[in-house]
């Protein structure tokens, strides 16, 4: 892994984050124009994920694959991008301290494993499609199909519950104790020419 690799997701989040008010105000008017864009796509694999959810086996792997590509590691689990995706799947999706702050204040990456443990499939359908504050990407879960949600839904659920609960997010302007990414774009002195 890159600098490179590693910036440009982040630049998007920024650039996100910056247009998008501590509440996430836009929200619903983004999840409208991406859900007309994917949903088309996203309809003709339908079929035969939900066919695979007759198939337990089938479901998690799915699952686990699904969270891996997503890159829900990358903030839902300590050290995973330091590591290069090396951390062993018992250790996944367990949170962090590590925080991001920005204009919307400082959020943390919940534990999935704490929070899945305690909703039903059926609430989590509702849950990852519903707005979160940066730099969750929501919108990237709410494109996704009830397949893909219930495949990684039953993945994290196969895992168990571990860990502890990541802290409270901050209102925008409040201290935090703990470590954290600054989001906030900085202002270059000169410019820099090739």
């Amino acid at each position: 892994m890159n600098a490179r690799s590693i910036a440009l997701p982040i630049l998007a989040l920024v650039a996100h984050a910056v247009t998008a008010d501590p509440r996430g105000v836009h929200a619903e008017a983004f999840a409208d124009s991406t859900a007309s864009f994917v949903e088309p796509v996203a309809s003709s694999f339908t079929d035969s994920a939900m066919s695979d959810l007759n198939d337990p086996t089938r479901v998690i792997e799915r699952g686990r694959y699904l969270v891996k590509v997503s890159g829900c590691n990358d903030c839902h689990t300590e050290g995973y991008m330091q590591g290069n995706g090396n951390v062993p799947t018992e250790q996944w999706l367990t949170g962090s301290a590590v925080g991001f702050q920005g204009p919307w204040g400082t959020t943390y990456p919940t534990n999935l494993r704490l929070l899945l443990d305690e909703l039903t499939e059926a609430d989590w359908l509702v849950r990852a499609r519903e707005p979160r504050r940066p730099p969750m990407p929501w919108f990237n879960l709410s494109a996704m199909t009830d397949a893909d949600l219930v495949a990684m839904y039953r993945f994290v659920r196969s895992l168990g519950p571990a860990g502890e609960p990541a802290p409270v997010a901050a209102a925008p302007g409040e201290a935090v104790a703990t470590p954290y990414f600054d989001f906030v774009p900085k202002a270059l002195s000169q410019v820099v020419t090739r």
